[in-house]
């Protein structure tokens, strides 16, 4: 204990006296958190449009007012040529191009039918697909608003009856709830996975610079000589960030509040919990790295490499369900996956200690093999 003590007091030494790399690893995460969530949104607005209009009717005026009035669409240009049209998809100057046929009208009052064209700019293909699925339901909820209209007229009822959404002349009307985040706010969705994220990167690079560090200025053969056992080494890395993450995640709770009004809606002491085994699993991972890489350019490198997986593969922009089969199974062993979900558990959903013991379960496994991995490959000796 007395030589953990000497190594602890060491560390915090070494960390208080490089002043840039303290205010970074302070400062840098907050700026982070204040600036990523505006610009990770997933609604998307500003969608180019650009309508063929070959009815020119009142209906699809009515139509293309309604599309424009949602705030969604810009009307780039508004004519009778799909050929003139396509141009504008060329130039990249619109994401969509919708064509209402000639005798839209006739066809909606007398035929109950709706068929327009939607043509999408697959080059930005998640804002055209979006803007698409944006278009497609408002579409649909137009035709339904003129369906309430034309329903006292016989024919239209009895054909619309035949589409299946008049039941006894009555219209069926569906209602929904968003649980856990009512008014789909998306920063509630985005702020606890950026902030896990930036734990993570804090605390995987810094350890992982650490012990190369010691490689490089030569004080790494001076505790070499020295009867400091290797675990005893690893743990005295180790420690002072994990007390320093701890600092930079309360600070990310603090700005989510701040900034954002994000309150945790499960308990604050089952999310440190669970943070404080996080921890271990992501510092344990740096010093991996640390132990078998020769520099500080290696190690960032090294550690760069798997930082993008894990960010990528953890289900923060991309749903796990949605992955292929072998994706799956790297997201089952990423530490970054279950801090994700775990974070949205308590933050959002308000679960419990019971409800995350699982995830609990595997990033200590997780932690418990990489710190383990660390001290058998430390070497004293060159």
């Amino acid at each position: 204990m007395r030589t953990l003590l000497f190594l602890l007091r060491k560390e915090f030494v070494q960390i208080f006296r490089n002043k840039t790399i303290l205010g970074m690893m302070i400062v840098m995460p907050v700026m982070q958190l204040l600036i990523l969530p505006l610009a990770a949104n997933y609604e998307v607005k500003n969608i180019n449009l650009v309508v063929v209009d070959n009815d020119v009717s009142t209906w699809s005026k009515q139509l293309v007012s309604t599309i424009t009035s949602s705030g969604y669409f810009r009307l780039v240009n508004y004519n009778q040529s799909y050929k003139k049209s396509l141009k504008y998809i060329e130039s990249d100057e619109a994401d969509l191009i919708l064509e209402i046929p000639n005798g839209f009208e006739k066809d909606l009052i007398r035929e109950n039918e709706l068929q327009v064209l939607i043509a999408v700019n697959a080059i930005n293909g998640i804002k055209a697909n979006i803007g698409a699925s944006y278009l497609n339901n408002i579409i649909r909820e137009y035709n339904h608003t003129i369906r309430t209209r034309l329903l006292p007229q016989g024919d239209n009822r009895n054909s619309f009856a035949q589409q299946g959404s008049v039941i006894s002349g009555n219209i069926i009307e569906v209602t929904y709830s968003n649980w856990f985040n009512p008014g789909m706010n998306y920063r509630n969705f985005m702020v606890p996975g950026i902030l896990a994220i930036l734990v993570t990167m804090i605390g995987g690079f810094m350890t992982a610079l650490n012990i190369v560090k010691e490689k490089e200025i030569g004080t790494i053969e001076q505790i070499n000589v020295t009867p400091i056992k290797k675990q005893i080494f690893i743990l005295g890395k180790l420690i002072p960030f994990w007390i320093l993450g701890n600092i930079v995640f309360s600070l990310g709770l603090l700005a989510a509040w701040l900034i954002y009004g994000i309150v945790p809606q499960g308990s604050i002491i089952v999310l440190y919990s669970f943070i404080w085994v996080y921890l271990l699993a992501v510092l344990g991972f740096g010093l991996l790295v640390s132990t078998y890489s020769e520099n500080q350019q290696q190690a960032m490198f090294v550690l760069f490499f798997f930082m993008m997986i894990f960010i990528l593969l953890g289900g923060l922009f991309t749903s796990i369900d949605s992955m292929p089969s072998w994706a799956k199974v790297i997201a089952a062993i990423n530490p970054v996956t279950y801090i994700i979900e775990v974070f949205r558990m308590i933050v959002l959903k308000g679960s419990g200690l019971r409800d995350i013991l699982p995830h609990i379960g595997i990033i200590a496994l997780i932690a418990f093999a990489l710190n383990s991995w660390a001290i058998w490959n430390y070497r004293k000796t060159s």
